[in-house]
């Protein structure tokens, strides 16, 4: 039964269109940005804005990172959407960016301050600048012209995911737990990337059993 509805998962991801994705993905942003200019996002819409632009930005990276494991392990082939999920992330951590740098901190000096001084701004800064170069990249032309190359380019979003799971964690005041089954949902995704895992699965899979 699991694989009769893996293969029937399989066959409607191949019908849908990946621009479906790109459209529903960026509608939560001017959505979002209607409810704070209507006074929907309660008595400080700018840091609410801020927080769930930062917030669908770690989702949209948790997403990326699952498509491997889940072809790997499920055999659910979501490889079609990878590089649109990989976007729609780089999209909504400029959307973060942006708010915090016109809307919320605004004077450039203390811009500055904040990226040097502030170490939860220090790292999500990081992790912005991991990602730049994918989202620089993640085309057809930047793939051929780096060939192998490439694969090793786009390993930075294991380091950009931490910073980015981190940064959250910082930045939360107080212990929450939303923050925290972020990072540890990043930290479950790499650690099933690790050789160790595959070579457990193999050994305990029938095809070695037998």
């Amino acid at each position: 039964m699991l694989t009769i509805a893996r293969d029937q998962l399989n066959r409607l991801v191949r019908w849908i269109p990946t621009w479906c994705l790109y459209v529903l993905g960026a509608l939560p942003a001017p959505w979002l940005f209607y409810l704070g200019v209507t006074g929907g996002l309660g008595v400080d819409p700018v840091k609410a804005i801020e927080h769930r632009y930062g917030e669908l930005a770690l989702q949209f990276l948790i997403a990326s990172l699952s498509i491997t494991p889940l072809r790997r392990y499920l055999g659910l082939n979501l490889m079609k959407f990878r590089r649109a999920i990989g976007l729609l992330c780089f999209f909504y951590v400029c959307c973060h960016l942006l708010v915090w740098l016109v809307l919320d901190v605004q004077i450039l000096s203390q811009i500055v301050t904040d990226i040097l001084k502030r170490p939860f701004v220090t790292i999500g800064m990081g992790s912005f600048l991991l990602l730049l170069p994918l989202a620089v990249t993640s085309n057809t032309a930047s793939i051929r012209k780096l060939g192998s190359r490439w694969r090793k380019l786009h390993r930075l979003v294991y380091p950009a995911a931490v910073l980015g799971g981190v940064h959250y964690v910082w930045l939360a005041k107080g212990f929450q737990i939303e923050p925290l089954a972020y990072l540890c949902g990043i930290a479950v995704l790499l650690l099933l990337r690790m050789p160790l895992v595959d070579l457990v699965k193999r050994r305990l899979s029938p095809a070695q059993t037998l």
